[in-house]
Parts: C-alpha cells; sequence; structure tokens
C-alpha cells in the first residue's frame, strides 16, 4: 500500500524508509524543520529520498520551536550527556511533537490517496517520550480514524514500538542501510558528539546487534562510561 514515511534523517527513520521501499510501498518521504536545534539531519532526510527515488517533502513549521520552548531541542538549554534512558534526557522533550506532526502526515496522505503513514517510533523511546509509547500509538490511530471518517483510512504503521534500537540496527544491516548516512546526534557539529543521549544509545545498538559502526565520533568512547554511570 502506498506509504509516506515521516524520515527526520536518523538511524531509525531511514531503516524505516528502506524497509518500506524494499516491500514496494514506499510512496514518499516527509521531513519535518520544526525549529529544532540544527538542520543537519534535514540533508540526510533529502539524501535518503534521493537514494530510494522517493518524493521528499519539507514540511516547514520553523516558527513552532519557539512556542514550545524549553527543550533542549528546540532553546537554549544546554543538550545533556549519558545514557539516553537517564533521567537527565527529560528535557529533551519537545511537548506534543508527535502528535503535531503525525497530524500533518495524516492529513498529507490522505490529500494524496496514500493509504498509510510509517513512523519510527520504537522502544528505546518509551523511558523518555510518551508521543512514542504503544499507548500513544494506538489511541492517536483510533484519533485519525474518527478525523477522517468518510474521507479514506490512512493505516499507522510502527513496526519498531516494541522493538529495541539494537534490533533496528540488525534490520537495517540486513537491508544493507548505509548508516554513515544518517544523522543521530542532538549537537549539528561535524561529527556525532559520541556523548549525548542519542549517541550513546547509538553506539550501544551497533555493539548489542554486533554490527560494526561506521559512525564517526569525537568521543567514540565515552558510551561506555554512560553505561557504566547507568548501572
Amino acid at each position: 500500500m502506498p506509504t509516506l514515511v515521516v524520515c527526520s534523517g536518523g538511524l531509525d527513520s531511514v531503516t524505516l524508509a528502506e524497509m518500506v521501499a524494499a516491500e514496494g510501498d514506499l510512496a514518499g518521504l516527509v521531513t519535518f524543520d520544526y525549529g529544532q536545534r540544527h538542520r543537519k539531519e534535514l540533508d540526510f532526510a533529502r539524501r535518503a529520498a534521493e537514494r530510494l527515488g522517493a518524493s521528499h517533502d519539507v514540511v516547514d513549521l520553523a516558527a513552532l520551536g519557539r512556542h514550545l520552548s524549553g527543550s533542549a531541542l528546540t532553546d537554549t538549554v544546554d543538550v545533556p550527556e549519558g545514557h539516553y534512558a537517564a533521567e537527565n534526557m527529560a528535557v529533551t522533550v519537545v511537548p506534543n511533537r508527535n502528535a503535531i506532526l503525525f497530524t500533518i502526515a495524516f492529513g498529507m496522505a490522505n490529500a494524496r490517496g496514500w493509504d498509510r503513514v510509517a513512523a519510527a517510533v520504537h522502544g528505546g523511546d518509551h523511558f523518555v517520550y510518551p508521543d512514542c509509547r504503544p499507548g500513544f500509538v494506538t489511541a492517536f490511530a483510533e484519533m485519525e480514524n474518527r478525523a477522517l471518517e468518510g474521507l479514506g483510512e490512512v493505516a499507522f504503521h510502527t513496526p519498531f514500538v516494541e522493538r529495541s534500537k539494537a534490533e533496528i540496527v540488525a534490520e537495517g544491516a540486513r537491508l544493507g542501510v548505509p548508516f554513515a548516512e544518517t544523522w543521530s546526534c542532538y549537537q549539528g557539529r561535524e561529527l556525532h558528539c559520541g556523548r549525548c543521549g542519542t549517541c550513546v544509545e547509538r553506539r550501544e545498538a551497533f555493539h548489542l546487534a554486533g554490527v560494526t559502526d561506521p559512525t564517526r565520533y569525537a568521543d567514540p568512547d565515552y558510551w561506555r562510561q554512560a553505561l557504566r554511570e547507568r548501572a
């Protein structure tokens, strides 16, 4: 079924795009500029679309970030370091972000006559982000069924919602995803910093999956310290 993939340019969403493409269902990618700390990941989303031969829309919501202030992703708050599941990562929450972005994606899919929206929310996100949890996914899908009632059904495809980051890496390796062509770091520097929560999670996931990590990190060994401190 024609599927619109919400793609940030990160490892999870690019792997999802590759999976949907391999199944023959990829209709297009949509990326959101919501005023996040940096726009570097948008370029990686564009590269994924070009590689997969898919349409790519970048929706400009840049003004939104200043109305969702207080997050390290949309404000001048320092990006926390450490393990992704540490309590200090709560400052990276952008309130209601996924509900806002997914609502737009569903509207776009319905307007184009596409049957499905796919998003790469996954099990590793559950600790920090309420809008990545199974309960949210179920409730959101029901809301969209009601919002689009009589206009054509759009399904919500979230194949990673109960899977770990390591499982996503393993799936990506099976599909031949060019992991070096994805961006996870909350910082927008030349290299992944290696110290923010999403860098630590990324590095740990490759380790647990037994897959070589091609990512260049400014601090490639910090993740081990972060795991010890969490333990």
